[in-house]
């Protein structure tokens, strides 16, 4: 169970696998890594442009000029950063559990919005609800991603949690 907000660390790896590709500038990062989340999250000017400063002063970037573009920032990815990347990609796996915590933990919340009487948020007109129908918007999204990106139909999974993990070998924390 995560205490709080996204694995850490996902902004600088999210980074650091964009510099492989190419060099690139601050604000390009941030759509970049907006148009992989399906434009749903963009990280801040003040997350991303602290991670490249530290990337440089520790080696794994340095900033390049372009005639073409001399007053944008620029950054590339050095043998270290690669070395970096690597390192960063092989414990990598072990944060697909923080992953699926956050986003369960998030559908949990928004379906207790929607459920719960202790929450009384009110409904306004021409905006999101936590209501049912909402809520399985939302599931229909991720089920059509799913569908999307493993180019295959959704089927369920009868397994309880437990079923599921004993299944894996997968120790829980509980």
């Amino acid at each position: 169970m995560r205490k709080s907000g996204p694995p850490k660390g996902l902004i600088a790896y999210l980074v650091l696998e964009l510099l492989e590709e190419k060099p690139r500038y601050g604000y390009e990062i941030l759509k970049e890594i907006r148009e992989i989340s399906g434009g749903h999250w963009e990280p801040s000017y003040g997350s991303v442009y602290p991670i490249l400063y530290k990337f440089e002063e520790k080696g794994w970037t340095e900033r390049i000029e372009r005639e073409d573009e001399p007053d944008r920032k620029y950054f590339e990815l050095t043998d270290d950063g690669r070395a970096e990347l690597e390192e960063r990609r092989e414990s990598g796996s072990e944060k697909a559990r923080d992953f699926a915590d956050v986003i369960l933990g998030f559908c949990h919340v928004y379906a207790a919005f929607s459920t719960d009487d202790r929450f009384e948020i009110p409904e306004i007109e021409g905006e999101w609800r936590f209501d049912e129908e909402f809520s399985r918007w939302v599931v229909e999204q991720v089920v059509r991603h799913y569908e999307h990106y493993f180019e295959t139909e959704f089927e369920r999974i009868e397994e309880t949690p437990e079923e599921f993990y004993d299944r894996h070998g997968i120790e829980t924390d509980e």
